[in-house]
């Protein structure tokens, strides 16, 4: 009974602008102004809110972890009130998994954004009925690369955790899929790039095109094959 589970956050989409403008929110309260650049910040955009505090703090010379602690909550209501302005879902993802779909996978999202935010991100996104389930970082006591997110995220589908693959883009993803004991795909076109083949992942792709392909390759069968 095979299932397909992906990450959210650079690896199902970039949503690392519409996480730089609620940082940037923050700082801009604060009279920094904008710290945090799209353009150069979006590997630590798509490492949280937390990530991105710290970094525009440490980049001011202002402010300590007290503050980030302050700041987060409002960085959370910044970005709930924006969170689909620019984020994109990378291309051929949805076909990817429609295409999974009709193979006869499970697909579901297993993600370290908090499980509200993230459902409406896929609402506004159009894409929430794709997955048949959705765990966030706080649905359960634990997160990524606890093991236990990933399979509750299988179960969820219907799905046995044992025979499942991970999607991701980060060394978080790989842990994650390790400590379950399941194979790991990376996505090139996330923050770390080409630099995820360092991680040993079963597999790596540079686009959605190759996933269905890649799934078959590590021997994990659709449900009722």
């Amino acid at each position: 009974m095979g299932t397909v589970i992906f990450d959210l956050d650079g690896t199902l989409a970039d949503t690392s602008r519409d996480l730089i403008a609620a940082a940037n929110a923050c700082f801009i309260d604060l009279g920094l102004g904008e710290v945090l650049s799209p353009e150069t910040d979006a590997g630590t955009a798509l490492r949280g809110g937390r990530a991105m505090l710290t970094l525009g703090f440490e980049r001011t010379g202002t402010h300590g972890p007290d503050e980030v602690d302050r700041q987060y909550p409002r960085l959370l209501e910044a970005y709930g009130q924006a969170v689909a302005v620019h984020s994109r879902v990378y291309p051929g993802a949805m076909e990817a998994i429609a295409a999974l779909t009709a193979a006869g996978y499970g697909v579901g999202i297993c993600t370290n954004k908090p499980q509200g935010l993230a459902e409406a991100l896929l609402s506004e996104l159009g894409v929430r009925d794709a997955f048949a389930s959705l765990i966030g970082a706080d649905t359960l006591p634990v997160r990524k690369p606890d093991p236990e997110p990933l399979r509750e995220a299988v179960r969820r589908t219907g799905g046995d955790p044992a025979a499942c693959v991970l999607i991701g883009d980060t060394e978080t993803d790989r842990e994650t899929a390790r400590a379950a004991g399941v194979p790991c795909v990376l996505v090139t076109f996330g923050p770390m790039g080409e630099g995820v083949h360092d991680l040993g992942p079963e597999a790596v792709i540079g686009h959605f095109d190759e996933l269905p392909a890649v799934i078959r390759g590590l021997g994990l069968a659709p449900r009722g094959a």
